[in-house]
C-alpha cells in the first residue's frame, strides 16, 4: 500500500502478504535450517534413517539426504532452494548431498549472526564467495592423484560412500561389484558413463547374493513357451518398429462383401507377418528385441523359427543392448541385413525371485553391464539400490576427475584453519564474513561426532591440534572418537564432491540472505510463506 494524498493506493491484490527487510532475511534463514536440521542426523556412517511416509501409506528408510528431501512436501521457497542444492549435488556428482545441505544451513546460521551485528548482505557475500573460491583452490591443492589400476583406493572410495547407506556388513561386496562394473564399462579415454550399468533389484536372498552380470539383463521375458529358453551363438536383431499391421494414418473402411474376401483379407494379414518375420530369420537373427509390440501371429512365426523374442524393451535398455552386443537398432524390419545384428555367446531366459528375466551373456566386450541387488525386503533392496548408485556415481566422478580427498572430516578442519589464516590478511568487514565462512565449515566434523555419539568439542580441538601440527589428513575416527589419518585408514572421497557441496552451499546462501523483500501473492498458497517459518521449524 502506498500513500498520495493522505489516499491510500493500493498495489497488491487483495490477500497478498509481504515481509520486508530484517523479517524476510530472518523468516527464510530459519525455513533454509529447518531444513537442513531434518538431514543433518543422517550424516556420516553413524548416521540415524529417516522413515518417511506419503499420502498413500508408502514407506521409505534411508538416510539418503537427496531422498529425504524429494520426499519430503516442502512449501517454503527458501527451504526448497535447499532441496534445490540436493538435487543438483545428486545430478553432478551423486554423493555429498546432505554434506552440501548441511553446510548451506551453517552458511545460513553465521550469516544471520553477522547480520545480527549490522553487517550488510552485500558484504556477506563478498566474503562468502571469496571464502568458497579460496576452499576450491586449497583443495586443489590438498588433492591426491589416483589412477584406474589404483583399484584399492578405488574401492576405498565406493565403500566409504556406501557407508551407512544399510549395507553394513556387505559395503565390501558391493564395492567390488561397483569396481568390476566400472572397469568393465571404461572408455578409451579413461572415463566411464555409470548409465551404461544397469542395476536391477529382485526381493528374496541375502545381500550376498548380489552378482555382477557381464552383459545385459533385461526385465522381460520370451513372448512365447514354444520359442527356445537358452540360444548360444546368438544373432540379435535390436528393432524399433512394431511386427505388427500397422493401422492407416487416417480413417478408411474396407467393405468385404463375402467370405472369399474376408479369407482373402486375412491371408493378406498373415503373409505381410509372415513376410516380416522372414527378413528377420533370413538376416540371420536367432533372438529380437523389439521395443514395440509384436503380433501375436508374428509370435507364433517367431517361434516355428526357432528365434527368442521379446517385446515392449525399454529404450535405456536397447541402448545399452547396443553398447553390449555391437549391434544397431534398426528402424524398417524390410531393411534389415546381416551386418545390422549384434553379437552374444548366450541369451537365455532365467527365473529370479520368481520373475523371469532375460539374460544377454558372453559379449565379446560388453561395454554395457548388469548389477542384480538382492536383499530380504522391499526396503532393505531400495536402501542397497541407493548405496550401489553412490558407490557406482563416485567411482565414475572420480575417473573423470582422477583426485581424492581425505574423508571424515578432515578437508573440513584444514580448510577451516586455512581460511582463518586468510581472513586475517583481507581485513575490513570482508574479513568476518570469511572467518563465518571458516567457522561453518566445521560443521561437518562436529555432525560426524554428535551421530557418533561423541563430544563435539573434544573432537574439533583434537583434529585442530593435529592439523596444525601439519597432518592434513587427520580425521574423526569413528570408532574412538579420536583423531586419526583417514589415508592410512582408507577413507577417502573424490575431490570433485566436496568442491561441488562446498560451490553449491554457498550460492545457496549468497541468494538466500540477498533477499530482502518477499511477496507473496493471494493463490500462492498458506504455510509455504513468510510468517510460517516458525511452524517449519517445528513441523520437521
Amino acid at each position: 500500500m502506498a500513500g498520495l494524498g493522505g489516499t491510500p493506493v493500493l498495489i497488491l491484490r487483495e490477500g497478498s502478504r509481504r515481509t520486508a527487510g530484517r523479517d524476510a532475511q530472518k523468516s527464510n534463514i530459519m525455513a533454509a535450517k529447518a531444513v537442513a536440521n531434518a538431514v543433518r542426523t543422517t550424516l556420516g556412517p553413524k548416521g540415524m534413517d529417516k522413515m518417511l511416509v506419503d499420502t498413500m501409506g508408502d514407506v521409505v528408510i534411508t538416510n539418503d539426504g537427496v531422498t529425504i528431501l524429494k520426499q519430503m512436501d516442502i512449501e517454503h521457497p527458501a527451504a526448497k532452494m535447499m532441496v534445490e542444492i540436493a538435487k543438483t549435488q545428486d545430478d553432478e556428482v551423486g554423493d555429498g548431498t546432505t554434506t552440501a545441505v548441511v553446510l548451506a544451513g551453517e552458511l545460513l546460521e553465521r550469516a544471520g549472526d553477522l547480520l545480527e551485528e549490522e553487517i550488510h548482505p552485500t558484504v556477506i557475500a563478498a566474503g562468502y564467495r571469496d571464502a568458497a573460491d579460496k576452499a576450491v583452490k586449497l583443495l586443489g591443492e590438498m588433492a591426491i592423484s589416483v589412477g584406474l589400476e589404483e583399484e584399492a583406493l578405488l574401492k576405498r572410495i565406493a565403500i566409504t560412500s556406501m557407508s551407512g547407506k544399510g549395507s553394513g556388513v556387505a559395503r565390501d561386496a558391493l564395492a567390488d561389484l561397483a569396481l568390476e562394473a566400472i572397469k568393465s564399462i571404461v572408455d578409451d579415454d579413461g572415463t566411464a558413463d555409470v548409465d551404461n550399468i544397469t542395476v536391477e533389484k529382485k526381493v528374496g536372498g541375502r545381500i550376498d547374493d548380489s552378482e555382477l552380470v557381464q552383459g545385459m539383463v533385461i526385465d522381460k521375458e520370451r513372448l512365447s513357451s514354444s520359442m527356445p529358453k537358452k540360444v548360444r551363438d546368438t544373432k540379435i536383431a535390436l528393432l524399433n518398429a512394431a511386427i505388427e499391421i500397422e493401422k492407416t494414418e487416417f480413417g478408411s473402411e474396407i467393405e468385404i462383401k463375402s467370405p472369399d474376401q474376408l479369407a482373402a483379407f486375412l491371408d493378406q494379414e498373415e503373409m505381410m507377418l509372415k513376410k516380416m518375420v522372414d527378413s528377420i530369420v533370413s538376416a540371420g537373427a536367432n533372438v529380437v528385441f523389439c521395443q514395440k509390440g509384436i503380433d501375436d501371429l508374428a509370435q507364433h512365426f517367431l517361434a516355428k523359427a526357432g528365434v527368442y523374442a521379446t517385446r515392449r524393451v525399454k529404450k535405456s535398455d536397447m541402448e545399452k543392448l547396443v553398447r553390449a552386443t555391437g549391434g544397431r537398432i534398426v528402424t524398417s524390419i524390410h531393411d534389415i541385413v546381416t551386418e545390422d545384428l549384434g553379437k552374444a555367446g548366450l541369451v537365455e531366459e532365467r527365473k529370479i525371485a520368481g520373475d523371469d528375466m532375460t539374460f544377454v551373456l558372453e559379449c565379446e566386450n560388453p561395454k554395457s553391464v548388469s548389477i542384480i541387488l538382492r536383499g530380504g525386503t522391499t526396503h532393505v533392496v531400495d536402501e542397497l539400490d541407493r548405496a550401489m548408485e553412490d558407490g557406482l556415481r563416485v567411482l565414475g566422478v572420480t575417473l573423470e576427475d582422477r583426485h581424492l580427498v581425505p574423508g571424515g572430516g578432515a578437508p573440513e578442519i584444514e580448510l577451516a584453519l586455512r581460511l582463518r589464516e586468510y581472513a586475517a590478511t583481507v581485513g575490513g568487514r570482508e574479513q568476518l564474513a570469511i572467518e563465518a565462512f571458516a567457522e561453518a565449515m566445521e560443521v561437518v566434523p562436529k555432525t560426524l561426532a554428535e551421530n557418533a555419539g561423541f563430544d563435539q568439542i573434544d573432537a574439533i580441538v583434537a583434529m585442530r591440534s593435529e592439523h596444525e601440527k601439519g597432518t592434513k589428513s587427520a580425521g574423526l575416527d569413528m570408532e574412538t572418537g579420536g583423531p586419526a589419518d583417514m589415508l592410512e585408514g582408507g577413507i577417502v572421497e573424490p575431490v570433485k564432491v566436496k568442491i561441488q557441496a562446498i560451490k553449491s552451499a554457498a550460492e545457496a546462501a549468497v541468494m538466500i540472505i540477498r533477499i530482502d523483500d518477499v511477496i507473496a501473492s493471494k493463490s500462492g498458497g498458506g504455510g509455504g510463506m513468510p510468517g510460517g517459518g516458525g511452524d517449519m521449524g517445528e513441523e520437521f
